[in-house]
């Protein structure tokens, strides 16, 4: 799943984690591939499972 970069930093900020916000800004490309980036936001202390539910708009909550 693609996500855009700043709904990360976005969801960073709201935390009160500047500092992972900043490092996600330089690091991260515009769109962030929850498989193939996993590394980069396993760095910034961001299991790429929990993005679902947690930023605007994600599939949380959905359900089938």
């Amino acid at each position: 799943m693609e996500i855009d970069k700043s709904q990360i930093i976005s969801m960073l900020q709201s935390r009160g984690e500047d500092d992972k916000a900043t490092h996600a800004e330089s690091e991260l490309p515009d769109k962030v591939d929850t498989e193939r980036d996993a590394g980069l936001l396993s760095k910034l202390g961001i299991d790429p499972s929990d993005l679902l539910g947690k930023l605007p708009g994600g599939l949380g909550g959905l359900g089938g």
